[in-house]
């Protein structure tokens, strides 16, 4: 399992250091400090910390433009991540990434992708390359519900399924593909979109980190045994916005009734209960020194000069035109 992920406690303390980053990341956007906004991961931890659970650290994963709670679940440095989306050159991607193009390939993640499923072809690559080389990796990739309209997935799917290769396909059903409800724009559903290529397929709860982790704890040592791909169909919901924009346009999809109902089930208060109250208590107050540290880090870091704004697009090296050689 990815290191730090193995008892109770620690599935609670990685699952508080997301909410709390992405707190954290809400107060910096509303500031200024983080600019063009964020896409929050709040209510929906539980999943990647739980699939993240049951990857060993040399595995993979491929994550979304909602992709922070990946990057941190996967064990990247928080304040390397916020540095990130404040644009610094201290960030993981020397504050070109952003926030929905990080990427740590040192701790084994592949990137997030703004487009809707263009990661799951990414994560088939990566699993075609482990299956040739005898690696033994693991791939995880994280989708939306909204990503199950998208082509490319099925393609992903499909290839995935051919040469049985290691890959875990993760639904975030989250309910809504922006602020459409998934139930009034997709046909059928994960399981089945899965099913229809052979691939095993499982629908989970999503706001419960140990049942999530259980499920991807079988289908990755199901790819480790070359027994080829699985889909997992995680169940969860977004307690925030779809993107901050909604702090100023004010969109009316969703009742209040319904999110009050959702955060009923809070995944950390699912997991706190899990573990003695002192224990929660002490966790928090550790998080929370991290958090801070790593807002000091971000803030003191530079920003990236305008003139190399061309800088790191080629990884052979080569600068492009207009670049700085």
């Amino acid at each position: 399992m990815t290191d730090g992920l193995h008892t109770p406690a620690d599935l609670y303390r990685r699952m508080r250091l997301i909410r709390g980053f992405e707190e954290l990341a809400l107060r910096l956007v509303k500031s200024g400090e983080i600019v063009g906004g964020i896409h929050p991961y709040i209510g929906e931890e539980a999943v990647a910390v739980g699939v993240c659970a049951a990857l060993a650290d040399h595995d993979l994963i491929t994550s979304t433009h909602r992709g922070h709670g990946h990057v941190l679940a996967k064990g990247s440095d928080p304040s390397r991540m916020l540095a990130e989306l404040a644009g610094r050159e201290t960030g993981l991607n020397r504050g070109r990434g952003g926030s929905m193009h990080a990427a740590d390939v040192a701790v084994g993640i592949l990137g997030a992708n703004a487009i809707v499923g263009a990661a799951a072809p990414i994560a088939v690559g990566a699993a075609w390359a482990a299956q040739r080389s005898g690696s033994g990796k693991v791939v995880a990739t994280f989708f939306g519900d909204g990503g199950l309209n998208q082509g490319v997935l099925l393609e992903a799917l499909n290839l995935a399924a051919l040469w049985q290769l290691p890959v875990l396909f993760v639904c975030e059903n989250n309910g809504y593909a922006t602020t459409m409800p998934t139930a009034t724009g997709v046909a059928g559903n994960a399981v089945g979109r899965a099913e229809a290529f052979g691939i095993p397929a499982v629908t989970v709860d999503g706001m419960d980190v140990e049942v999530v982790r259980d499920a991807a704890v079988l289908a990755a040592d199901r790819a480790r045994r070359a027994e080829g791909p699985a889909l997992i169909e995680a169940m969860t919901y977004r307690f925030g916005p779809h993107h901050t924009m909604e702090f100023r346009i004010r969109l009316s999809y969703r009742t209040q009734e319904e999110i009050d109902e959702w955060r009923r089930r809070d995944p950390l208060d699912i997991q706190g209960g899990r573990i003695a109250a002192g224990q929660r208590a002490r966790l928090d107050a550790e998080i929370a020194e991290i958090l801070a540290e790593a807002e000091r880090f971000a803030l003191a870091s530079p920003r990236p000069d305008p003139a190399g704004a061309l800088d790191y697009l080629y990884a052979s090296g080569m600068v492009a035109r207009g670049g700085v050689a």
